[in-house]
């Protein structure tokens, strides 16, 4: 009997791999897209988008863990409805309780890997990446720069354009800046052949040498441009925002459970309802999976995905009121949680009690 039962672990354990790396891979290339346009506008330097998407990895995983797994469930047990495997199966004895108890065992380990990563590996990767974007913000334009690409940098003033930039990002070819006047109406734009970072050693100042240039100044549209030749040019390089960028996912479990605020008491409940997840839709996809041979392979994911969708949206509900202060939060998320494990209690054996009922009552009539 040891050996069915690790043929369906493996089973379902499979299809929760296949489907959750699937799910990984589309959730994190739109989040790595995103990155990507903030880097092209400068606001994220290149080298660091790599860093950042593996410390948000885990944050990606909890969530898509437990949709995985059941996921999983419905397409293994599903493939074995329709092949007649699980009719086999309960001919030589295997009952429904111990099919349920054997998946509810699986469940248990992607329980325990998706709580390590809610209350504690999570959190430390999003302090990283808050950290990461910190620095970044606090970066001076020329740490921003990428060749061969106009950026609108920090300052909102200026856009810069490199044709190339030496490894340490020290010396520049083919430097074009085009800045908004603040004093006056107008622009201006500087041209130049190279350009070199200097740094005051006094007041720690960083500056922008342009060589061999010009500086257009003047209004578009008007003929007056007061053009300037230069064979050196000093521009003040400015540094980015200097104000911390706080993300609430950054926050340690520990500091939530010591909050009042109630946005923090939510983040945490909701940090507990994620490991929770999975043995209740674990209830649910057991009995869902099972699927008529006539009525197709896919004919019940559709459902199923729907009561996933609905139990997933009343948890952004219930987190959303309990950190608007709403409901109490001794009810908190509980209530959710307890809406759909008795829907997965019924569904597993409502029909068979409804069933000895009738035939007790047909017994008796009969008596």
């Amino acid at each position: 009997m040891s050996i069915v039962f690790r043929y369906l672990t493996r089973q379902v354990m499979i299809s929760m791999l296949a489907v959750s790396g699937i799910l990984l891979l589309v959730f994190m290339s739109g989040r790595f897209i995103k990155y990507l346009a903030d880097a092209a506008q400068g606001e994220l330097a290149g080298d660091v988008l790599f860093q950042i998407m593996a410390y948000r990895f885990p944050g990606f995983l909890e969530l898509i863990l437990p949709l995985g797994y059941f996921i999983g469930i419905l397409l293994a047990y599903g493939r074995m409805y329709l092949e007649s495997e699980m009719t086999v199966l309960f001919a030589c004895g295997v009952s429904d309780r111990q099919v349920l108890k054997q998946t509810l065992i699986g469940s248990g380990l992607v329980m325990l890997a998706v709580g390590a990563m809610s209350l504690y590996v999570s959190p430390w990767g999003m302090e990283q990446v808050e950290r990461i974007f910190n620095e970044q913000r606090k970066a001076t334009e020329f740490e921003m720069l990428a060749p061969g690409r106009f950026q609108d940098l920090s300052s909102g003033e200026r856009v810069t354009y490199t044709e190339a930039l030496s490894d340490d990002k020290r010396q520049l070819q083919g430097v074009f800046i085009a800045e908004i006047s603040r004093d006056k109406p107008g622009i201006s734009i500087v041209t130049a052949e190279v350009g070199s970072q200097l740094v005051d050693s006094e007041t720690g100042s960083r500056f922008l040498i342009l060589e061999e240039g010009a500086r257009y100044e003047g209004v578009p549209g008007q003929l007056d441009y007061q053009v300037t030749t230069f064979d050196a040019y000093g521009l003040k390089v400015l540094a980015g925002d200097a104000r911390d960028r706080e993300l609430e996912e950054a926050v340690s479990t520990l500091e939530l459970m010591a909050s009042d605020r109630p946005e923090d008491r939510a983040m945490l409940h909701w940090r507990f309802s994620l490991p929770l997840i999975v043995p209740i839709v674990t209830l649910l996809a057991v009995r869902l999976s099972r699927v008529n041979p006539r009525q197709g392979r896919f004919f019940h994911l559709l459902p199923a995905m729907l009561v996933y969708i609905l139990y997933l949206g009343l948890l952004i509900v219930a987190r959303d009121a309990l950190a608007d202060g709403k409901v109490p939060e001794w009810i908190g998320m509980l209530w959710v949680h307890a809406l759909f494990l008795a829907l997965g209690l019924w569904l597993q054996f409502g029909p068979a009690w409804l069933h000895r009922r009738r035939l007790t009552r047909e017994g008796e009539r009969h008596a």
